[in-house]
């Protein structure tokens, strides 16, 4: 016997408020990360972001998301490529830079140049030298996915996670 399914054509408005969203989401645990770019005056610009994930072994894709009102969306929606960075244990402090609005991130600090200008930073546990390949407006968010042209990690470097709003270190059970 075929059955169909009927399914609503819009979904249901939310029976939560966007707090009780934000610390539900605040339940699962992740990486935290820093992605950097050039704009095309050659400027750096970094922000950090948890919203980072794999999205395919072949090709290498990963993806993360930005908001639309973000100041460095123009450089990431425009730009061709970007770097992301998981970051070290030890790292709680550059997390916390890159969060802060209205002041220099990038004073003092070190870094070099990716193979297409993107800046990387020292000390991370993981490296993704990114090519910009596709944008997706959901939400109030564009998720950027890119295709990993080079990564690198170091063996043996806890990362730095984020849960219920605290920085935590990994503790294998």
């Amino acid at each position: 016997m075929n059955r169909s399914c009927s399914h609503p054509a819009l979904a249901q408005p939310p029976s939560f408020s966007p707090r009780e969203f934000r610390d539900a989401l605040g339940m699962f645990a992740t990486g935290v990360t820093i992605v950097t770019a050039r704009n095309a005056a050659g400027k750096l610009v970094g922000l950090t972001a948890s919203s980072f994930n794999s999205v395919s072994l072949e090709p290498p894709l990963v993806l993360w998301s930005l908001a639309h009102g973000a100041s460095t969306m123009p450089v990431f929606a425009n730009g061709s490529h970007y770097a992301i960075h998981v970051l070290a244990a030890d790292q709680k402090a550059l997390a916390q830079r890159f969060a802060t609005r209205g002041i220099d991130r990038w004073a003092g600090l070190e870094h070099r140049p990716g193979i297409h200008g993107a800046p990387l930073l020292a000390g991370a546990a993981a490296t993704f030298e990114c090519f910009n390949r596709s944008r997706h407006q959901e939400g109030d968010h564009i998720i950027f996915v890119g295709e990993v042209e080079r990564c690198a990690h170091r063996q043996g470097v806890p990362p730095l996670l984020y849960h219920g709003g605290k920085f935590y270190t990994e503790h294998p059970l």
